[in-house]
Formats: C-alpha cells, structure tokens, sequence
C-alpha cells in the first residue's frame, strides 16, 4: 500500500495545482526577502542613531506580529466591501469595480504571497544589517580611497562580501516560503478560490487532518522532505561556488 500511495498521490489533480502553486509563492517572496530587505539594509547602514530607532520600528513590527493578526488586518484591508485599499484604488480611478482580493482566483494567490513577503520584510532585512555591521570596514575605505562611487562599491564590494548571507536568505527562502504562507492560507482562503491558493504544505495538511487521508499525508511529507534535501544541497554546492568569504 505504501508505493500506491505515491501513485494517487501524482496522479490526484490537486497535487499539480498544489506544486504549480508553491513554486508561485516561492519566487514571489524572493523580492520581499532578498532585494527589498537589502536595499534597506544598505540604504540605513550609515543613518543617525535616531534615525535608525524610526526605522527599526516601521520595518521590524510586521515581523513580530502573530500571522493571524496580519490576516486579520489585512483581510480587513482588502475587503472588497468597505476595505481601505478598494477605497483608495476607487478613488484614485485604478479600478471601476471592488477587487476581490481573495474571492477572485486571479488575484488570491498574489495576495497571499504579498502578505507572507510583506510579513518577512523586517526578518530579512535584519538578517541583512546584521551581516553589514559585521563586515570588514577597511575594505569600503579603501574602495573611496580609490575614488570609487556609491554604486560601485555596493556592487563590487558590499555585494560579494554579503553573498554568503544572500545565498542564506534564497535557501531559506526556497525552502520556506509556501510554509510561511501557510497560515494566510488557512485563515484566508482556505486553499480557494478553486485551490487557486492551496500549495504543498496546506495540501498535506487537508490530507492529514481535513480529509483523513493518512496515506497520501504521509506520502506528500516524504515528498516534501526529500524535496527540500535536494534544494537544501544543491544551494549548499551554489553557495561554494558563488559566495566570497573573508578570510
């Protein structure tokens, strides 16, 4: 019974929206926990003490927030039935009718995956000022010496002395993301709009505890996990070959 497990598994129709789904999510995060969060981190590198008090504040809330809080705004938010962001798009004439964010299959996906990356934003980009404050400053010094500008020495210095932690974040990244939506999931959409939303993980837990399909839980977590080992190795071998360290 176990490798007829597998079998329905792939064959059930629900599997290939469910893939086709967490690789949406995937490199939908991939902006919020690698590019935005950088370029915050080296845009604030060097601001006032002050400053950088404000800053943290706006940028670290949302990650300390419990998802189902967010949900719950943001849900709110997007209501198409009074919410703030409809108001604001009817007003400015962006859109004629309600959106419906998480009603309509063509927007509920990208909706999800905004929340989760907008909910990662302030953990990436602490991850990333972390790893700036730890870099060796002599190396900026004497790329100004040198009359090299702003962007050159973001690109030729900051950028390769953070690949280490860049290829971090994309391995989390990768491996988490349709997780980390998991919780928007559930409360949001439950999967829907036509399992417009539902992904490996939200799958494996309606087999497990919706449906009582222990045998094709247990076959997707396998999945799952043997899936993530081969992310988790191939980034290992990519990071080797991509990443500057200095020693």
């Amino acid at each position: 019974m176990g490798l007829k497990n597998y079998k329905l598994l792939f064959t059930l129709p629900d599997m290939s929206q469910a893939l086709l789904n967490t690789l949406i999510y995937t490199v939908g995060v991939l902006p919020f926990s690698l590019l935005i969060p950088l370029a915050i981190a080296i845009a604030t590198d060097n601001i006032g003490k002050r400053s950088r008090t404000l800053y943290r504040g706006l940028v670290f809330v949302p990650m300390i927030m419990a998802p189902v809080a967010v949900s719950a705004v943001w849900s709110w938010l997007m209501n198409p039935m009074g919410g703030l962001i409809n108001k604001m798009l009817t007003a400015l004439h962006l859109v004629h009718d309600p959106i419906g964010f998480f009603s309509d299959a063509n927007w509920a996906i990208w909706s999800v995956t905004f929340i989760t990356g907008w909910k990662l934003i302030g953990f990436s980009t602490l991850i990333f000022s972390a790893a700036l404050s730890g870099l060796n400053k002599e190396y900026v010094e004497a790329a100004r010496m040198d009359r090299a500008g702003r962007w050159q020495i973001i690109w030729h210095v900051l950028l390769p002395l953070l690949s280490p932690t860049i290829m971090f974040m994309a391995m989390l990244s990768t491996l988490f993301a349709a997780e980390w939506s998991f919780t928007y999931i559930n409360v949001l959409t439950q999967g829907g709009p036509m399992n417009s939303t539902t992904n490996i993980y939200y799958l494996l837990w309606t087999y497990g505890f919706k449906t009582f399909s222990v045998g094709s839980s247990s076959a997707a977590a396998v999945v799952v996990v043997f899936g993530s080992s081969l992310i988790a190795l191939g980034f290992m071998k990519l990071s080797n070959k991509l990443s500057f360290y200095d020693n």
